[in-house]
This record gives C-alpha cells, structure tokens and sequence, in this order.
C-alpha cells in the first residue's frame, strides 16, 4: 500500500459518522441498482420492472422551452429558493383546473425539486424529537427516513388487502393518536396501487381534527389513471386546508422525472414553514426548468391522457401473464404499478431473486416496503412495449419451468 492509499485510509477510520445516518437502512432502490449491475457486468440481459421511471419522453413543447430558457442570457442565474412567482400561479393554476382548488401562489404554494425533497424534509418542519409519525406500512421508504432524521417515532398503520390498502385510522391507540404529530398518507398509493375515495380523506380531516395531526398527502400518481377512473386530491376535502397539505409531483404526470420539479401546496403555515426550511438548504429549482415546468402546466393537457393509454395496455398485459400463471392479480385503477402476491413457497426477497437468477428480470420486493409487504411484488409498467414484452415471456418460460403457483392454486 502506498503513502497517500495509508493516509487516506487512516482518515477514514477516524471519520465520526452520525448516528442518525448510521441508522438509516440502504435506500431500497440503491440496492437494486447494485444488483442489476453486477448481473450486467455479467454480460446478462437484464429487464427492470422495479422503479417507476417513466419511458415515455416529456411533452416536446416542454423541452423546446427548457432549451430556450438554458440559451437565454438569464439562463444560468441563481433561482429563488421558493420559485418564481410565475412557477407558483402555474402550479395554482393547474390545481385549479385539474381539481377545482383554489390556492394562494404566495402562501399556499412552494415549488420543490422533486416532491421527494418535501417527503424528506417535512419531518424536520412539523416532529420535535420523539413525537410519534404515522407512517402507512408498505410505503415509500423517504416517509421513514424523514422521520428518524427529525428525531420523531415511526408508528406504522398496516395497509391490508381486505381494507381495500386504506389505514384502519379507528385502531390506531388513542395514546399513539394523542402523540403523533403528522399522519403520512399516499394515494394512488406506492406501492400497492390502491385508490382512495372521497368518504375515506372525509374520515381523514375528523381523525387530525379529533388528536390535532397535520397531515401530509403525497400524491404525484393523480394523472395516471386507467378505465376512466380520476382520483381526487385530498385538498378537494372539506376542511383538508385546515390540517395538512399535498405534494405533487411533474415526474409521472408528464415524465419530467429527472427534470425534479414538484410541489407543496395546502396549509399555509406548513407551506411557510417548508418554504423557510428551504432557504437554508438549497438554492431552489434550476430557473430553465422552472420554465419547462410552466409549460407543462400551463400548455396542453392530453399527454397525460395518452400516456395512461400506454400504461393502461402494459398493466392489461402484466394482469393477464400474471393471471395465467396462477396468481390472483387485481388490475390498479391507477399509479404506474401492478402489486401482486408471490406464490406459495416464497417470501418476497426469495421470489424476486429467482427473478432475477433464473429470468434476469428485476421486480421489487414487497417486504422493501415494510412489514406488511412482505408476500407481494411490485411490478412497474415503465419499460418499453418489446421489453416489457420480452420480460413477460420469461416470466411464463418460467413458470412453466418450475411449475410455481401460490398456495391453494393448482400450477398452470
């Protein structure tokens, strides 16, 4: 070993690392990613199913504007932490038309990179250390990490195929209920697939109004839906203004994912509250794509329409192989992903690994998700049509190799 290489790593082992990352687990998807590459490096063909990563390209009159603004003279200049103005009358305006909701652009509305920025740094805003968190349970693993980050408690509420993947809110210990300082909710649900009706974010606002809980929405799967069906925005509530907010995201709704353009927008206080945290933390969105942004939200609104009909077709097409093999899919009326139950024989990490050994095809563990996913896979329908395809016909190769089918099922 050489001078600098000793150096080097004598400075690492006296590097001090908080405890609050040292708990943190692997973000889920990392590790997936490490798998698919070390199976790549392998020389295999290796399809992924497992994040929601939109294949479908960004509306063209978007990416005309964001190459517009990245040539103009005031292209490159620092952004406002808290967006411009006319990103923030966009975003109400899009809230406006989409869900019928009317909102303050300077109080009520704060644009973010990426709506994961508000997932994470919420906790920070609303916990005191040791205030209690209701996390759903399985869920987007960020809702966990915000909350261990802020010192708060996580108190998981089971999402339950036979209550329809809806937080029985009733069973939630009046002592828990009194300490908890926000209740996390996510619908079009990741990863379930779940849909949540009107008369379930009425419950909601009487359950935060009974215990005074801020509740936090996280909702960028509104604008991919399936079989006519539109979901609602929890803002559309009565009351829901009063006791918590909603994220939304540019990501899915017009594959603006790696652009990182979301958005906070409900309660004013909380939305002051994120908005002061933000200036401490980061220089806000790049100004050219807050520009792209404003053209997504403000020019035509068909692409999420066609976009749906794409996702729509691959969802029927996972249902029916699925199916075919044995297991007892229900089709998602909405979000970007297809939640079904592992066969018999098989926990979720044992399944997705033979997946991936015997099919080169990655799905998510369910258990990544929490306690109560173990038993499921999720399955995303951003890939393309021949890949997906591709995938598919492995799947049943397969199947039909092992002979798999889940308990009480007669194998196909």
């Amino acid at each position: 070993m050489g001078e600098w290489a000793r150096f080097a790593a004598e400075v690492r082992q006296h590097v001090k690392v908080a405890q609050r990352v040292r708990d943190l687990p692997p973000f889920l998807f990392a590790e997936i990613s490490r798998k698919i590459a070390a199976k790549r490096a392998q020389g295999r063909d290796v399809i992924n199913l497992s994040i929601g990563d939109p294949d479908l390209p960004p509306p063209a009159h978007v990416v005309e504007r964001l190459c517009e603004a990245v040539r103009s003279p005031g292209g490159h200049v620092y952004p406002e932490s808290n967006g411009e103005p006319a990103l923030r009358r966009a975003m109400a305006g899009w809230y406006r038309q989409r869900f019928g909701v009317e909102l303050d652009p300077d109080r009520e509305v704060l644009p973010l990179i990426g709506s994961k920025e508000g997932v994470g740094h919420l906790g920070l805003c609303l916990l005191e250390p040791g205030d209690v968190a209701l996390l759903p349970d399985p869920a987007y693993g960020t809702n966990f990490s915000g909350t261990v980050l802020a010192g708060g408690e996580p108190y998981y509420l089971p999402l339950l195929e036979e209550n329809d993947y809806l937080p029985d809110l009733a069973a939630v210990p009046a002592d828990m209920a009194r300490r908890a300082g926000v209740l996390w909710l996510n619908y079009p649900n990741n990863p379930t697939a779940a849909v949540a009706p009107p008369a379930f974010f009425g419950r909601v606002v009487d359950f935060a109004r009974e215990y005074d809980i801020t509740v936090l929405h996280d909702a960028p799967y509104t604008e991919i839906a399936y079989d006519g069906y539109r979901p609602c925005s929890f803002l559309e509530t009565k009351g829901a203004r009063e006791v918590g907010i909603e994220l939304h995201s540019l990501s899915k709704s017009f594959s603006m994912q790696g652009y990182r353009v979301g958005m906070a927008v409900g309660n004013a206080q909380i939305v002051g509250a994120l908005t002061r945290l933000k200036s401490h933390v980061d220089s806000g969105i790049p100004g050219p794509i807050q520009q792209a942004a404003i053209a997504a939200l403000e020019g035509p609104q068909d692409v999420t329409v066609e976009n749906s009909r794409v996702y729509q077709r691959r969802r029927d097409q996972i249902v029916a192989t699925l199916t075919r093999l044995g297991l007892r899919v229900s089709p998602p009326k909405a979000s970007l992903y297809v939640w079904a139950p592992v066969p018999d024989g098989h926990t979720s990490v044992t399944f997705t690994n033979l997946l991936l050994d015997e099919a080169d095809v990655v799905v998510t563990p369910g258990s990544g998700f929490g306690a109560h996913g173990e038993g499921y896979v999720r399955i995303s329908v951003t890939v393309p049509d021949h890949r997906l395809t591709e995938a598919l016909a492995r799947l049943e190769s397969l199947g039909e190799r092992a002979r798999v089918a889940p308990a009480g099922r007669a194998a196909p």
